[in-house]
């Protein structure tokens, strides 16, 4: 079993710190130059025509970039948007940094982010297919993989959703939100929100969590986790 860091607890450990200022940061240059950042570091369907029309008009599609799946996640549709991811990438990745050590902490992140950028790609390319094209943006599918996490580690601590002041358990949130992000996905209820998106976070993140703690059937050399 690998020894764990200690880091000593901070309310601004440094991958949080880095995301937090990063993310604001880009988002003050998509006040000047939205539409060259969205072409060129939004996550665009791959096998997407060159050029498509809308709304009667012809329309250039930017080719799919493998930078893509990570730059994605820095870019946000507004300041509300960004402020939810932000919220919640604070309160809840903060309390993971601490407990893992910045290092498997960045590691985790990316890997959701990634992950939730190639599950929103699988679904996409439905929507190819019958000329919906869209890109995608938003640190969201790093979040839902902090948030499963957090629920997995921290399973009886008490979250207060901020649309709905009531106490939940993490282990209960994490279940109920998933559940609705699910049925949102397949229903198609809330349009303009990468719901697989989220889900490919979740799940990408909780298949690290189980390589890592020896569980899959490809381990690692040695357990990262003991809980």
């Amino acid at each position: 079993m690998m020894e764990q860091p200690q880091p000593r607890p901070t309310l601004f450990p440094p991958v949080i710190s880095f995301l937090l200022i990063t993310n604001a940061l880009v988002f003050v240059l998509q006040l000047f130059a939205f539409e060259p950042l969205l072409l060129n570091f939004a996550l665009w369907p791959a096998g997407s025509p060159e050029v498509i029309e809308q709304d009667g008009e012809l329309v250039r599609v930017p080719p799919f970039q493998i930078y893509q799946l990570v730059s994605y996640g820095f870019l946000h549709g507004g300041i509300l948007h960004l402020f939810l991811n932000l919220f919640a990438m604070w309160m809840l990745g903060v309390q993971l940094e601490n407990a893992w050590g910045s290092r498997l902490f960045a590691i985790y992140y990316f890997f959701c982010v990634v992950g939730a950028g190639l599950i929103q790609l699988a679904v996409a390319s439905y929507g190819v297919l019958n000329a919906e094209i869209y890109p995608t943006i938003g640190a969201s599918g790093g979040v839902f993989g902090i948030l499963l996490a957090f629920g997995m580690m921290f399973p009886n601590q008490r979250l207060i959703f901020l649309l709905l002041p009531v106490p939940i358990r993490a282990k209960y949130f994490v279940i109920g939100y998933g559940a609705f992000e699910l049925f949102a996905g397949i229903t198609g209820t809330i349009a303009g929100v990468a719901h697989f998106a989220h889900l490919g976070g979740m799940l990408f993140g909780f298949l690290l969590i189980q390589y890592w703690r020896g569980r899959l059937p490809i381990r690692p050399r040695r357990r990262v986790f003991w809980w």
